[in-house]
C-alpha cells in the first residue's frame, strides 16, 4: 500500500474517533495502516501536524457546507439567516465525524486555516450586519462555540447506567418544567431556535447609523480598562 497524506488522515481520523484528543498518537495511526510509525513522518512530521491536518479536512468541508447553504438563500436574506445557515451547515458538518466537534473544538490552537476561515466568514458575515468592531469577535466566538457545544453533547457517550421507565417517571416527578422543556422541542427544532435567541442578543449589538455605538456605564468603563480586548477561542 503507497502511503498519502489523504490515507493518514484517514486513519487518523478513525483512531481519533476511538481514543479522543488526550489518547491519540501517531503510532496508533501507523498500527492501523499496517506500518512503521517513521514511515508516517515522511508525510506528516509529528502529531500536532496531523491534528492540523485533521481538523482542517473537517473544517474544509464545513465550509464548503457553507458556502452552499449560503448560495442557496435570497439575494436580501437577512444577517440573522445567513448566520444561521453558516452554523445549521457546520453542524452538520462535523456531526459526521465522531469525535468532530472535540477536534474542532481544539483546531484554533492548532492555527487551522480551514478552521480560521470559518471564522472569517463569521466575522465578515456580523460585521456587514453593522455588529461594532469590538464585539465581533466575541459575537462570533459564542455562535462556533455553541455549534461544537451543542454537537458535543450529540455525540457524547450514552450513560453509564441504563436509564428505566421508573428513573423517567420520577425524574418527570422531581423536575416538571426540566422535564417539559426537554420534551418540547426535536434536536434539530431545538438547535435552530438557540440560534434565533443568539443573535436576537447580538441585535441588540446593532444601532442605527444616527444613534452611534451604545455607550457604557462609568463604573464599567473602569472596570474594563485594564481588560485585553483579544477574545479566547473555545471552539
Amino acid at each position: 500500500m503507497k502511503l498519502t497524506a489523504d490515507l493518514i488522515i484517514d486513519a487518523g481520523m478513525a483512531v481519533f474517533a476511538q481514543t479522543g484528543y488526550h489518547g491519540f498518537s501517531v503510532r496508533q495511526v501507523a498500527d492501523r495502516l499496517d506500518v512503521h510509525a517513521g514511515s508516517l513522518y515522511y508525510h506528516v512530521p509529528s502529531k500536532a501536524a496531523l491534528l492540523q491536518l485533521m481538523a482542517d479536512r473537517v473544517a474544509g468541508q464545513a465550509y464548503d457546507a457553507g458556502t452552499a447553504a449560503l448560495a442557496g438563500l435570497p439575494a436580501q436574506a437577512s444577517w440573522p439567516a445567513r448566520v444561521t445557515a453558516q452554523a445549521v451547515a457546520l453542524r452538520q458538518s462535523i456531526r459526521q465525524h465522531p469525535g468532530g466537534a472535540i477536534m474542532l473544538a481544539g483546531s484554533p490552537k492548532t492555527l487551522s486555516p480551514g478552521a480560521l476561515s470559518l471564522m472569517e466568514r463569521l466575522l465578515a458575515t456580523l460585521a456587514e450586519a453593522g455588529v461594532p468592531p469590538e464585539h465581533c469577535g466575541t459575537a462570533a466566538d459564542t455562535v462556533l462555540s455553541h455549534v461544537t457545544g451543542y454537537v458535543l453533547q450529540e455525540q457524547s457517550e450514552p450513560p453509564a447506567v441504563p436509564v428505566t421507565a421508573e428513573d423517567v417517571t420520577a425524574l418527570h416527578r422531581s423536575f416538571p418544567r426540566t422535564a417539559a422543556a426537554t420534551a418540547a422541542h426535536g434536536p434539530d427544532e431545538k438547535f435552530t431556535r438557540s440560534l434565533d435567541l443568539l443573535c436576537a442578543g447580538i441585535g441588540t449589538l446593532i444601532r442605527p447609523p444616527s444613534e452611534g455605538a451604545p455607550s457604557e456605564e462609568p463604573d464599567r468603563r473602569s472596570r474594563l480598562s485594564g481588560a485585553s480586548a483579544t477574545p479566547t477561542r473555545r471552539w
